[in-house]
Formats: structure tokens, sequence, C-alpha cells
């Protein structure tokens, strides 16, 4: 049951369920599938722990306008691994002796956006809208939500991902008190229209770069690779599961755990249009990979790797030609490889796609400290490779 009393201009729901067929239909969102009710069903119901609640947005006439997703966690900044580890530790030291940021225990974080997948998926406005009247208009209501039940207890506030070409809008915010940092990009492929094999996309490549690719398929020839139907999801998700968490503990940072349960849901509501596959050597499954079409790209998701044997049988290169593979076949015009790994994305291609975000803490000089801090963030730098003939890199032959 909904624990937030509507407003003249925003509606507040605890579950997807909640939400009327009329609202979706007037939102018209569900072409994109991280606004499809299907596939928000499939993540909350498979993650107990987060709290999840979802915000419509009305016009005066009470029509809907624009719809965001929440999602509450906690989130152990302990747990950081990567290069903001540092300016986290002195924020924490100033935080704690401050008596602002609690001692060995996690922040409670509302997320607005996709808690698992990197990209532009938190905010819905519709086309004929003034987006950045609306982005004011959703940081007054996620507050009037946070307000409204002191149960919650916020710590923080986090709205993820944004593109370059949304700044203008989403900038917005700083009115807020939320401040702008930079993450890792996104790793995006574009597919030229005149591929329509994967010997057309190695016949594009400069030769360094097609022989690494045929040296990676040489080293993967043992492996076999199965399509996960609605019917084998289960039997395998232990080994999955499995080989998810040894990706996952290596990753900076995880605003969550996955539950690999979730894929069962997710191949029943979109059957052949999300991908899983697995990756097995002798009877055991050593790797598998995950995606969605989403329109007209493929967005990669999560990977699971036996990292004993990636090196000898190149499994992780072998799932990025896969997922090149999926694509043409597919004639879709983009690849979404995400976040993470992006020298060895750029190795085949891919180019970064900068992404913002904006935090905001609950209390005030918490939050005058933070900004000092974010301003410094910036993503790790990675060498950008260039594999394509047509490409003019003058350090590169």
């Amino acid at each position: 049951m909904n624990f937030c009393s509507n407003t003249n201009n925003a509606l507040f729901f605890s579950s997807v369920d909640e939400i009327s067929d009329e609202i979706w239909r007037n939102l018209d969102c569900e072409n994109n599938v991280y606004f499809h009710p299907s596939f928000l069903k499939a993540i909350e119901k498979n993650h107990p722990k987060i709290i999840f609640s979802y915000i419509v947005l009305v016009d005066k006439d009470k029509n809907p306008i624009a719809f965001s997703s929440i999602q509450i966690v906690d989130f152990n900044i302990d747990a950081i691994k990567n290069d903001i580890e540092i300016l986290i530790r002195k924020v924490k030291s100033i935080g704690r002796k401050l008596h602002i940021i609690p001692n060995n225990k996690p922040l409670k974080l509302l997320i607005c956006g996709n808690t698992f997948v990197s990209g532009e998926h938190g905010v819905f406005i519709k086309q004929d809208q003034d987006k950045k009247v609306l982005i004011k208009e959703l940081a007054k209501a996620i507050l009037h939500f946070v307000n409204a039940d002191k149960k919650l207890k916020i710590d923080a506030f986090l709205l993820k991902d944004f593109r370059n070409e949304s700044l203008l809008i989403t900038d917005e915010l700083k009115d807020f008190n939320y401040h702008p940092f930079s993450v890792e990009p996104n790793m995006v492929l574009s597919l030229d229209t005149n591929w329509q094999n994967f010997d057309d996309y190695l016949a594009s490549m400069k030769t360094k770069f097609r022989v690494k690719a045929r040296k990676a398929y040489k080293q993967s020839a043992a492996i076999k690779i199965e399509d996960v139907t609605q019917e084998k999801v289960a039997n395998q998700l232990p080994e999955m599961t499995a080989l998810y968490k040894k990706v996952a503990s290596n990753a900076d940072f995880n605003l969550g755990d996955f539950n690999l349960e979730t894929y069962t849901s997710l191949k029943e509501n979109f059957g052949e249009n999300y991908i899983l596959k697995t990756y097995w050597l002798n009877d055991k499954i050593v790797g598998f990979i995950s995606g969605i079409i989403n329109q007209n790209s493929l967005d990669a998701h999560f990977v699971g790797i036996d990292y004993n044997l990636n090196r000898t049988y190149a499994i992780y290169q072998r799932m990025l030609y896969d997922y090149i593979e999926i694509a043409i076949s597919k004639k879709l015009k983009t690849i979404n490889f995400g976040r993470t790994a992006s020298e060895i994305k750029s190795s085949v291609g891919a180019e970064p796609r900068d992404l913002t975000m904006y935090f905001r803490h609950k209390k005030s000089i918490t939050n005058r400290i933070l900004k000092l801090f974010l301003q410094r963030i910036q993503p790790t730098p990675f060498q950008q490779k260039f594999p394509f003939k047509n490409e003019n890199n003058p350090h590169e032959k």
C-alpha cells in the first residue's frame, strides 16, 4: 500500500502493480523497455531488500506527463574500491568527526534510475512537455516523498546516468542542491549498415585487431555456447550466480547485488528479446552473457566469468564478439556495452559516451563538504583503441 499522499501534480506508488493500465497508456512509454511495467516488475519482485517506488507527474488536467523509478538501497561506502576511494575516505573521516556520517553503518540511498543497469533509465518525460520544468517538479516530488515518511531515514539522493545532451535540462537540479559529477562512460558500438554478417565486421578492422579477434575465436574453440531458454533458466541459475558473484566482487563498486532469479521473469516476459547465453567447457558452465533488445539497440547486462579460465580460453573477449554477432544478425544500430573494462571494449570498436550523476546529502553541512570532493571526481582514464580501418589515429598503424 502506498504510504505517501499524492500532491496536485504528483502521484506516488509503492509497486508497479498499483499503476493503472490507463496511466501506462497515457504515458505511452513502454516502447522503451526500461519503462515497460513487465521489466520494472521483474526487477521489483526479485529484490525484496530494496524499497521500490514510482512517481508519476501529472498536468493540471491530471493527465500523466512524466514517470520516474525510485529505489532505496543500503549503500556501504566502505565497499568502494576505485580511484574515488581516497576522496570517499576523506569525506568519511571529516563526516564522522562531525558526527554527520554514521560509523560502520550503510548510507540509506535513494536512487532515481536503474540500480543495476547503466544509462538514462530513471526518468521518462513525454515529448511535448517542458523538460526543465518537469525535472524541477520531480526534485520537489522526491523531497515530498521522503518527508512524508520519517521511517525511511534517507541519508542521500542519487539521480543517475544522464547523457551530455540531457545536462542542459538536468542542471536545473543544482537549484535543489544536487551536485553533478562524472562517472565511468557507457561504451557504445555503432554498427555499420554495411555489416551484413560478422565477417563484414572483421573485414572493416585493421589487421592487428582482426588478428586479435581470430585468435580469441581460436582460443575459445573448445567452448560450447548455448541459448538459455525459459525452461532451462532455473536449472542453470546456481552456477550462473556463482560466476556473477566473482565478477561483481571485482567491480569498483555496486549499488546493489543483482538477483539472477530476475532472468526467469525477463525470459518469460520478453522471450527472444532477452538475450541469455551460457558458455560451457567439459560439461561445466564457465561463463554467461545477458542483455536486452531495446528499440534499435542491444544493451549488454551482467556477465559471469570463470576467471581461472578466462585468459586461456579468451572467454570475455569472445563474449564481446558474440554480442556484436547477435546485434548484426538482428540488424540493430548500436550496442550499449555499459561501464567497466572500457579499454577492451574500445578494442572491439566501442566508444565512450559520457555520463553524469547528481548527488545530494540530506544534511546541508555534509552536502557542502561533498560538493568540494565531487568536483574532483573524474572517470578512470583508459587508452582508447581505434580498431577500424577508416579511423584516423596518428598514434596507431
